[in-house]
């Protein structure tokens, strides 16, 4: 299959790369690895643990400086911006910052996180308490003159704060930035609405995430590898006119990040 991609400069404006960067010790080598593939994207993964120290920050930041690399973080899965426990909210919020901080360091443009859980509260309590934790943040963002943007992400579980709707309501509210992750949306939602997500998020820059999903009626289950015709439809989809940062978060990352390549090169 050929995809039309219609405008000729679309294709320069959709940069394709893996979630995770590698250990330290190997991580100049893999952006190297990744720019000689044509990837001009990373997202460096801190789910388990924010592991790289600040006097490991400057070697790989001028490594993705002179490679064309952008970088992204993954904050700790260990987020919840809406528990009933206070110290639990304001861990997260000290990780979060945390990376901001490493980030910035690094010359990441954005950090991505799961924003938290609705636990026995509704869905407008929630949203407040985390609208609120996220505006408390981006004060410190400010406050330190760091450039980095904070990304809530889309999540896949229905029983999770994180529908598209309401991730496009807190960038709206507080200008924040954002994570379209298209597999959590199909997984949560049954199907993906490109002309929906399109009108919600106008914004100039796009931070995806993509990959193959198995998902039951609760929503995401496990990410799978990435199938062409998957490639297909999303690329199709795509807005022109945007800057757009795919990163694949299949068991396959760099593999099928450079599938995504070579079928928007087609």
């Amino acid at each position: 299959m050929v995809i039309k991609f219609g405008d000729s400069k679309k294709a320069h404006s959709i940069r394709f790369g893996p979630a995770g960067l590698g250990g330290v010790k190997e991580a100049v080598e893999n952006l190297e690895k990744f720019a000689k593939l044509g990837l001009l994207a990373c997202e460096i993964e801190f789910v388990r643990q924010i592991y790289i120290k600040d006097k490991d920050c400057q070697s790989i930041k001028s490594a993705a400086d002179r490679l064309g690399i952008k970088l992204s973080i993954h904050a700790p899965y260990f987020i919840n911006l809406n528990s009933a426990e206070k110290k639990i909210i304001e861990d997260s919020k000290k990780r979060i910052i945390e990376c901001c901080r490493i980030g910035e360091k690094l010359g990441c443009y954005r950090v991505v996180f799961h924003a938290g859980y609705y636990g026995k509260m509704n869905e407008e309590e929630t949203y407040e308490n985390i609208k609120n934790e996220i505006v408390d943040i981006m004060n410190v963002i400010k406050q330190n003159r760091w450039k980095i943007k904070l990304a809530p992400e889309t999540m896949g579980k229905v029983n999770v704060f994180g529908s598209i709707e309401q991730i496009s309501r807190l960038v709206q509210d507080t200008k924040c930035s954002f994570c379209i992750d298209f597999a959590h949306i199909l997984a949560r939602d049954k199907k993906v609405d490109y002309e929906k997500i399109k009108d919600l998020f106008k914004e100039k820059e796009w931070h995806c995430h993509f990959s193959g999903i198995e998902y039951n009626e609760k929503g995401e289950r496990k990410h799978l590898k990435t199938k062409r015709e998957d490639w297909e439809k999303l690329l199709s989809n795509l807005p022109s006119g945007k800057s757009i940062i795919v990163i694949n978060e299949s068991p396959y990352t760099v593999e099928d990040s450079i599938e995504g390549l070579k079928l928007l090169k087609d």
